[in-house]
């Protein structure tokens, strides 16, 4: 059985779906694993490296699918209005597992049924203990996180932590966390390990205590709605508009005192709620820092620039894409051992076949296309079509 990792040709995709070191796994499972030439390059991972772990080295795109059983990305295959058409290249049949952004993504969604592409986007895997070794969503967020304090740190014309020197003190930065999932916490503990006062807001009471035990303090908005804040997959729900004008006023007040900014606050399947505008911006104090790890889905900052770095009223707005990909040597590693560990499962160890079971919870929490069908529940209002 064929598996294929072909290069990603997104626009800063800087990350690969498979690591040399499991590739040696997929190997010694008796699975034929075929890269692309280059695949690895930007994450640091030449064609030597695979080649010695076992994988053949596909020529090209084309080579690279030709048929493949199983073809693993990080993000959606190219569409023939964006450069070459990769899900042409997929054989009917076949499995196609990545971060595939099916509730951004529905025209394309329609695509893989049409092409009868087995599909599973791995941001809708459960939220379950058995599932946690294959949580892709957590491990690039936790980079995340971690890669927006040290780009603040960077654009941050100060230091970090307090100093104390002969010439006099240096105060220590104010930092503020604006949604406390994966990405928040990493934020909140790698600014505090820089030195920084840190101090967190989410709608979710429950992030409270966690972003506490980090050493932050946790500002909230009183509201017995609170209580309702959380889906039972642990995400943010879409708050009432009276809550939303008492957050308002809240961020407005908080952001006045602080110096870098990072938000995070994201609502599965759709766009990113605005937590800061102009008007805030403006009250910020000059030379502070905004960065929008939610600028992808369309922003928590009203005037932050996806891909870019702009100066606005005093304020530097970081709207990097692809946090993760910024450090694509760990981000790819952990993306791809947490794709082996979503397939091994699939494959019976005596014949190297594949051996689905489909009532699996997390099988059918990912599958999104199956037999020239959309059959995943979100997708379909709960019918297959």
């Amino acid at each position: 059985m064929k598996i294929a990792v072909p290069k990603e040709l997104r626009d800063g995709e800087t990350r690969v779906a498979m690591s040399p070191d499991m590739i040696k796994k997929l190997v010694a499972m008796g699975l034929e694993v075929m890269i692309e030439t280059g695949a690895g390059n930007r994450a640091m991972l030449l064609d030597d490296l695979y080649r010695k772990a076992g994988a053949l080295i596909g020529a090209n795109a084309n080579e690279t699918y030709s048929g493949a059983d199983i073809v693993l990305k990080v993000r959606p295959p190219i569409r023939p209005d964006q450069g070459p058409d990769e899900l042409a290249m997929i054989k009917s049949g076949a499995l196609l597992i990545g971060l595939l952004e099916p509730l951004q993504n529905t025209d394309s969604v329609a695509a893989y049924a049409k092409a009868g592409v087995t599909a599973f986007a791995m941001e809708l895997l459960p939220r379950i203990s058995r599932a946690q070794s294959m949580d892709v969503l957590s491990s690039q967020s936790n980079l995340a996180g971690y890669k927006a304090v040290i780009e603040a740190a960077a654009a941050f014309g100060k230091a970090f932590p307090m100093m104390m020197t002969a010439a006099g003190t240096i105060a220590p930065a104010k930092v503020l966390v604006l949604g406390t999932g994966v990405a928040g916490l990493q934020a909140i503990a790698t600014a505090r390990r820089l030195g920084a006062i840190v101090s967190a807001f989410d709608v979710r009471l429950a992030a409270k205590e966690e972003a506490e035990s980090l050493g932050a303090k946790f500002i909230e908005v009183i509201n017995e709605k609170t209580q309702g804040a959380e889906t039972k997959d642990g995400y943010a729900k879409e708050m009432s508009e009276e809550y939303k004008r008492k957050q308002k006023e809240l961020i407005h007040e908080t952001l006045k005192s602080q110096d870098i900014v990072i938000t995070t606050a994201l609502i599965p399947g759709k766009s990113a709620p605005v937590l800061i505008t102009e008007e805030m911006v403006k009250d910020m104090n000059l030379g502070s820092v905004i960065v929008d790890l939610a600028i992808e889905s369309g922003g928590n900052c009203s005037i932050t620039e996806l891909g870019k770095v702009v100066f606005r009223h005093g304020v530097t707005l970081i709207g990097h894409a692809n946090m993760p990909g910024h450090a694509p040597v760990d981000a790819s590693a952990l993306y791809a051992r947490s794709l082996v560990n979503f397939i091994t499962p699939m494959i019976d160890p005596e014949t190297k076949d594949l051996a689905i079971d489909w009532e699996d919870e997390i099988i059918a929490g990912t599958l999104i296309t199956h037999d020239g069908k959309i059959v995943h529940p979100t997708l379909t209002n709960g019918e297959g079509r």
